[in-house]
């Protein structure tokens, strides 16, 4: 073996070694930067073939997905985002809202090039994700969104969760705040005042998407019933002893059932097929 070729060898296994001890959401080797729409917008990449996209949920980032990114990059391209107002996407403007972050993730999208791929959106990621199906169609081929809510009250979230982010808000209200308590506020009252979309809405997404939901999740099971009932190709999961957090707390079961749907084609269940 030439030098040279040990010195190639030696390069690969370090560079190898490198990028899968990296932590993700902190990883040199998968983030980029995007300058768009007014924020840098970091993202990071891994695997090959069709493109994922992650969206995750409030006051989260990439990492939250450390469950899925070593999974799904075995069979996708996987390009997770920290949202804007999140993580390494910074944004000091005052207005922050769903159909921004959907615009944002349209835009990374062109440009990397891509036309279309497939999309799982967890809570806050969840209702941009129905936005990007919305305000984007084409570039969704399937969509799963786990735990998303419609509207900003105590119908579409849990009771105990809506009153706490009030609690939360006022409390920040009432102290000189620095720029992390800024975003903090901004982040809170995202949920306390949006998203606005009807189930009327819904009948526009016309790709393939799984409802996703714990039993005791923190968007009612009703809730998660009439998304799923609106969007004309849909199925919904609603996930026995689990709250929130049903893509950490039941993994073993959420990443191979929705690797299962992307591979599946749809399968409309009408008719005498209900009996089955």
């Amino acid at each position: 073996m030439s030098a040279r070729t040990l010195l190639c060898l030696l390069y690969v296994c370090l560079y190898f070694s490198a990028f899968s001890q990296a932590p993700y959401g902190n990883n040199k080797a998968a983030g980029h930067y995007l300058a768009t729409r007014g924020v840098k917008m970091y993202y990071e990449t891994y695997g090959r073939g069709a493109p994922l996209l992650l969206l995750h949920m409030n006051g989260e980032s990439i990492k939250v997905f450390s469950n899925q990114i070593p999974y799904f990059s075995k069979y996708y391209r996987v390009i997770a985002v920290d949202t804007r107002a999140h993580g390494k996407s910074i944004d000091t403007k005052d207005s922050l809202t769903f159909e921004m972050m959907a615009d944002d993730f349209n835009a990374l999208l062109d440009s990397l090039h891509l036309d279309s791929c497939y999309v799982i959106g967890w809570s806050d990621g969840g209702i941009s994700a129905l936005l990007l199906a919305l305000r984007h169609p084409e570039k969704v081929k399937k969509l799963v969104v786990s735990g998303p809510n419609l509207w900003p009250d105590t119908t579409g979230v849990a009771p105990f969760i809506y009153h706490y982010m009030e609690q939360v808000a006022d409390s920040l209200r009432r102290h000189p705040l620095t720029a992390e308590g800024k975003n903090l506020l901004k982040t809170t009252e995202l949920d306390l005042y949006q998203p606005h979309m009807t189930l009327e809405q819904l009948h526009d997404i016309q790709c393939p998407t799984l409802v996703v939901g714990g039993d005791h999740d923190g968007i009612p099971s009703l809730h998660l019933w009439q998304i799923s009932q609106h969007i004309p190709r849909s199925y919904l999961w609603i996930v026995p002893n689990s709250g929130h957090s049903v893509v950490i707390y039941k993994k073993d079961q959420f990443n191979p059932i929705v690797r299962d749907f992307f591979y599946q084609p749809y399968r409309s269940i009408e008719g005498l097929n209900l009996l089955k």
